[in-house]
Order: C-alpha cells, then sequence, then structure tokens
C-alpha cells in the first residue's frame, strides 16, 4: 500500500496545484498533526515552531524570505517555484516602461484634477501637456540586470519592442542561455551595463551582493534622463541615492513595486503595491510548480527546484529500495554509507550524490530490502542530517 503524506497548508493554496496531489495518497488541510510537508505562499514561517515530522517546505512563489530557510537547512529541502510567476512580472515591467517613458501617471494625476467646464479643461489640457513629454522606446538601451526566468523574458520581450538589450548575470544558467535572444548583448560589467543603458531593470534575488546594487555610484554612470525599474526586491536600489539622482535631474523616473514613505510621494517616482505576481494565472502555476515537486521528492526522493539543496534526480531502478539522505558536505560520506550497505550485504544498483556549499544529497538504489538496522547504521554516521526510505 503507497504512503499516505500529509500536508499542511498555510495560506489558501490554488485548487489547481492541490488537484497534484492525489487524495488517496495525500490528506491537504489547515490544521493537520505531524505533516510530513508544507505549502505556503506569503504566511511568516519565522516565528513558527516546524513539527519535526515536516520533510520538506514548499513555497508556492519564488521568493522565500518569509521561510527560515537556515534553520530548516537541517535536512529539509526548501522549494520554490522560479519561472512560474515570470509572465505575470515580466508584463508588468514591460507596463512601467511605458508609465516611465510616457509620464502616464502623474499626466493621469494632472487630469484628474482638472477643474471648470469642458472649455476650461480644454484650455488647461492645451496648456498643461508640454509638461509630460515623454520619449519612445525603439532605438533605447535596456540594461537588464539578472538573466534568470523573468530576466530572460524582460529582455527577449524588450527586443520586440525596437530596443537595444544590455544583459548581466556571471551566474546565468545553461538553460536560461537556450532561452535568451543572440540579439541581447552581454555586458561585460555591472560598470558597463550601467553607463550603457538608458533603462536599467533588475531581476536578482536580495543577497549581501545584491543590497543596494543600484546607488550612488552607479547612478552617476547613467545618461542624463534615464529609467530605474525594481520589480525585484526594495532594497536592491538604495532609496537615498535614487530621490537624490531624480531630484538632481540625471534620473527621469523610478518604478518599483515596494511602496515607502521616503518614495511614495516623490513626483517622479511610481511605486505599486507588489503587483508582480499578482495574477490569476501566476497563483495558479506556482501552486502547480511546487506540488508538482513537493511530490516528486516525497515520492522519489528527487530535489528540482530547491533553494538550500543541490538538484538531485535519478531515474529509478526497477526492483530496488531507495535511500534519501542529506549530509553535510565533508569528505568520505559517500564511502562511509557504502560500507553500511556492504555490512548490510547489499549491492548498490545506482547511485547519486551531488553537493551545494555546505550541505550534500545522495540518494542509492540499492537491490534488496533495506531494514532499520542499516538505515540506523546510515543515521548515525556523522554529518548525517537525516535518511529516509523512499
Amino acid at each position: 500500500m503507497a504512503t499516505r503524506f500529509r500536508i499542511l497548508t498555510l495560506n489558501n493554496i490554488s485548487v489547481r496545484g492541490l488537484e497534484r496531489l492525489p487524495r488517496d495518497q495525500y490528506e491537504i488541510a489547515s490544521e493537520i498533526g505531524h505533516p510530513h510537508g508544507i505549502l505556503v505562499r506569503s504566511a511568516d514561517m519565522h516565528a513558527m515552531a516546524v513539527p519535526e515530522s515536516v520533510l520538506a517546505v514548499g513555497r508556492a512563489g519564488a521568493g522565500v524570505n518569509n521561510i527560515p530557510v537556515a534553520a530548516l537547512a537541517a535536512g529539509r529541502p526548501v522549494f520554490n517555484a522560479p519561472g512560474a510567476n515570470a509572465n505575470a512580472v515580466k508584463e508588468l515591467v514591460l507596463a512601467s516602461l511605458f508609465l516611465a517613458a510616457r509620464n502616464i501617471c502623474q499626466a493621469w494625476s494632472f487630469a484628474r484634477s482638472l477643474t471648470g467646464d469642458d472649455a476650461a479643461i480644454d484650455a488647461a489640457v492645451e496648456k498643461g501637456k508640454k509638461n509630460f513629454v515623454g520619449f519612445e522606446l525603439p532605438g533605447r538601451t535596456l540594461g537588464v540586470v539578472g538573466l534568470g526566468a523573468i530576466g530572460v523574458e524582460v529582455a527577449n520581450s524588450a527586443l520586440g519592442l525596437g530596443m537595444k538589450v544590455l544583459g548581466y548575470d556571471p551566474q546565468i544558467t545553461v538553460r536560461r542561455a537556450w532561452q535568451l535572444s543572440s540579439s541581447v548583448e552581454q555586458a561585460l560589467s555591472l560598470d558597463d551595463l550601467f553607463a550603457r543603458a538608458d533603462v536599467v531593470s533588475v531581476h536578482v534575488p536580495i543577497t549581501d551582493e545584491t543590497r543596494g546594487l543600484v546607488n550612488d555610484n552607479r547612478l552617476r554612470l547613467m545618461k542624463r534622463g534615464s529609467v530605474i525599474l525594481n520589480f525585484a526586491r526594495a532594497p536592491i536600489v538604495e532609496d537615498r541615492a535614487i530621490l537624490q539622482a531624480l531630484d538632481e535631474g540625471r534620473v527621469h523616473a523610478y518604478v518599483c513595486d515596494f511602496p515607502k514613505n521616503a518614495l511614495k510621494d516623490h513626483p517622479r517616482v511610481v511605486t505599486l503595491p507588489h503587483l508582480g505576481a499578482s495574477t490569476g494565472e501566476a497563483e495558479e502555476n506556482c501552486a502547480v510548480m511546487v506540488a508538482e515537486t513537493l511530490r516528486e521528492f516525497l515520492e522519489t526522493g528527487n530535489i528540482r527546484n530547491c533553494v538550500n539543496f543541490p538538484e538531485a534526480v535519478l531515474p529509478r531502478a526497477s526492483g530496488a529500495t531507495r535511500l534519501a539522505i542529506a549530509n553535510r558536505n565533508v569528505p568520505n560520506m559517500v564511502g562511509q554509507i557504502s560500507t553500511c550497505l556492504a555490512d548490510a550485504k547489499l549491492n548498490i544498483a545506482d547511485l547519486l550524490n551531488k553537493s551545494r556549499g555546505e550541505y550534500a544529497y545522495t540518494l542509492i538504489d540499492a537491490e534488496g530490502e533495506v531494514g532499520d538496522t542499516l538505515l540506523a547504521c546510515v543515521r548515525g554516521i556523522e554529518g548525517v542530517l537525516s535518511a529516509r526510505i523512499v
């Protein structure tokens, strides 16, 4: 009989996603004891006592700021849904390009403030419209920082608008490189990109390296009248630096998804209420992706789209028993695990070991039954964080 898994949901998860978890194998509820997995969208888990029974957490979205990833790394993967909301964010970025280029929000605000009869309004329009003269996109250069799922879509779409596109991402994956148009030019460095771009759009996660990436020094490299777009994370752009550049007329507009008191009332800033992934389609896509990822991990041990463990996908050997082992990335771990199997007189049909930073993950298909004695042997190895029979 197949194992029945219990899944705790901390938010309303799209039905389309939950449908990927068959009810004959999965029990899903917002209150459930001893869950094997957690599905979450925006709920803050930092103050939550995560049950010891939890094998993995799935975030129905890209960012994992609301999840205590470091605390969960003791053998428990945290999955996300990279790229599932890429189209939604891309469309908002493209909309923000037009908002900035044509001063649409400022012009709309002006039009809404008009009073008097229609003749008076017509006269005010003719007099005031010169204050909202914008620019067209063809021939302008867009610099895209970060060429993940969203950045690639933004870059490719901007080419379709007639823009020249510079891209910068020293860690671009082979998969994204294949998706990126050959017409996108590689910037030699961040400074090179800022110096040559009319518009810069950032699509990177928040890390120590990306915090304050858009700062005073880089803004001073840009052409006068440039535009900054930020639909990634607020701290990537330094508020003080962007406001000074706007006040001095060096930057034409800043459009972002993160309202703050310092930004929201500035006449050259458009702040949206974190709408990047706020579409029904994106919510469904994220839920489907993370549900399928969590299911594959629980049922096969395979890891995909994980933020704290390496990707590890091993086709299952016919008739074998699978061991899934998370451990610290230290020498001779596979050798010690293999010794446990040898002592149990079990042959290894197939084996995969992958590492990522301080953690590693091993999948072993063993020929024969894996009993409690072998499992105890593996769990007793110093550095092993978790081991289970899949």
